[in-house]
């Protein structure tokens, strides 16, 4: 990976370190709040939220994205990267800023789960921590953005490699995007929690929070949809159906992703129902990339299928090497991708949103599509990059145990929450009494989903088991890693497919729009600060 391969592992292991952490944390939440245990300390269950949230939103998605950014660059790109000291301090922040967040969490200084939602406030420890995380990523967005230029610079007029141009499109959307919680954090929280400030507007920090709430999740999907188009079809052993569609895809994800937010904040009385409505809008058009995707990459399965002998309608199902890893994760992730996206329809929804919010189902809802889809093609890169990092192979069979436990577990735990979500179960609550008649119907599938959380700890076991091992096993050649090619390579692109100059604008522009009246009317209002409520362990 020209030199890069000790920098991308290091990504690596702090990042499956923090998932190995926190999927405990989960379980054990599902555990305690279920019939099959006895109700503890809500503040105890507060703290394993907080950090079993903050690990996975902030710090492993995060370093998967910034390891993968890396070995992305090196590879596409064919050439060593620059900026290596840059790139370790990066690291070294998320990492410092990780661990001072999550140590005040485990002090009980800071049980505000991870949207710390106003008034309720933790120690500025917390917040700092995860400024600090943020920060650090913001010389991971600038190494990418420097190397894609330096890279267009010295081969003017030719297309940058689509691995690359995905890269920096998920770089530019965390650049955005992350403005929201920063601003939040500095100007809003930060001053309350030092004492400088008595009040602080609860309105105005939930609305810059929802400018990064859902176009992070785009941002965390980024890597997945990138080894759709890059790593699956070559490995399915065939081509990329469009380079351009590709493209098209990732600088949608780019547009539609940041004026979505406020569908967040639909229950808020201080955003008006015509911008609840605008925002409704566009989180519909955030469907219309991951229909591309979805056709792009079933196309270029069927290639594969096809070249691979498959005949019929649905034949080249069949034919696809499905005990390749890669090929198998990417299956189950376009299955759970398909079944989220479905709930996902349902929370944007003015009227059906109103059913449903915070319930269950929603939580229900982006587990299945991150602690499902999007994890378990974290999974998939880390057994493709893993190997040839090491330069010792992982045990097929035990990552398609892995892949496929943690497949079911995924929907052992996220299936029953759906249910009781829509029969009410409000969700951040720290025990149920199931003894009432009016709770008593749901407490088989809240015991369901408890089931569910131990067969993910077991299948996170095993994917530790198999990257340890991978250190330890004989050396062994392993093949470098390369990219698919598409089925007709484009050879010269239009500079709106080869760059994001006028991408850029339109998101500032839509963001302005969506965002820029509603934040100036609540900035305008007088006397909109509430005292806070510190919130600590005792």
């Amino acid at each position: 990976m020209q030199g890069s391969s000790r920098l991308v592992l290091a990504h690596f292991w702090v990042a499956f370190t923090a998932f190995a952490f926190a999927v405990p944390l989960g379980a054990w939440q599902m555990l305690v709040r279920s019939p099959l245990h006895r109700w503890v300390d809500p503040e105890r269950y507060y703290v394993a939220v907080t950090a079993h949230g903050s690990t996975l939103a902030y710090v492993f998605p995060t370093l998967v994205v910034m390891g993968f950014g890396y070995a992305v660059c090196a590879v596409s790109l064919g050439r060593p990267m620059h900026g290596m000291r840059l790139a370790w301090s990066s690291l070294v922040m998320v990492s410092a800023g990780a661990l001072i967040a999550l140590a005040t969490v485990a002090a009980g200084k800071a049980t505000v789960l991870y949207t710390f939602y106003p008034p309720l406030l933790g120690s500025p420890w917390y917040y700092g921590g995860i400024l600090l995380a943020v920060a650090g990523s913001w010389i991971w967005v600038g190494l990418m953005v420097w190397h894609f230029r330096r890279w267009k610079r010295d081969h003017p007029g030719q297309p940058v490699p689509l691995a690359m141009f995905a890269t920096t499109a998920g770089a530019l959307l965390w650049a955005w995007t992350s403005l929201g919680v920063g601003s939040e954090i500095a100007f809003l929280i930060l001053p309350n929690a030092f004492g400088w400030t008595d009040t602080l507007d609860a309105g105005l920090a939930r609305m810059l929070f929802s400018w990064t709430l859902h176009a992070i999740v785009y941002f965390w999907l980024m890597p997945a949809y990138i080894a759709f188009y890059v790593l699956l079809p070559q490995s399915a052993g065939g081509r990329l159906y469009s380079d351009k569609m590709g493209r098209i895809a990732f600088l949608q994800l780019l547009v539609f992703s940041m004026p979505i937010g406020m569908h967040h904040l639909f229950g808020d009385p201080q955003v008006g129902a015509g911008f609840k409505f605008l925002h409704a809008v566009f989180t519909g058009m955030v469907a219309v990339p991951t229909l591309l995707t979805i056709f792009t990459i079933c196309a270029s399965l069927e290639i594969a299928g096809r070249l691979r002998g498959g005949r019929g309608v649905f034949g080249w199902v069949a034919a696809l090497p499905w005990d390749r890893p890669l090929v198998l994760a990417s299956g189950l992730s376009l299955v759970m991708l398909g079944l989220g996206g479905a709930g996902g329809l349902i929370n944007m929804s003015y009227a059906l949103n109103a059913t449903v919010h915070n319930t269950q189902f929603v939580t229900a809802h982006f587990h299945l599509i991150y602690g499902g889809s999007v994890v378990t093609m974290y999974f998939a890169i880390a057994y493709e990059l893993w190997p040839r990092m090491t330069g010792r192979a992982i045990s097929p069979k035990l990552m398609q145990w892995q892949l496929w436990s943690w497949f079911v577990g995924i929907l052992v735990v996220t299936l029953p929450w759906h249910v009781v979500g829509m029969m009410g179960q409000p969700r951040r609550m720290a025990y149920y009494d199931f003894a009432d008649p009016a709770l008593a119907p749901q407490a088989i599938w809240v015991s369901i989903s408890a089931v569910g959380g131990a067969i993910l700890v077991f299948s996170t076991l095993v994917l530790v088991a198999g990257l340890l091992g991978s250190h330890r096993g004989p050396v062994s050649e392993q093949a470098p890693l390369r990219f698919s090619l598409a089925l007709r390579p484009p050879l010269r692109l239009p500079a709106s497919l080869n760059g994001f100059g006028v991408w850029i604008v339109l998101v500032a522009a839509l963001t302005v729009v969506n965002y820029g009246y509603p934040i100036a009317q609540i900035l305008l209002l007088q006397r909109s600060g509430v005292a806070t409520y510190p919130v600590e362990v005792r």
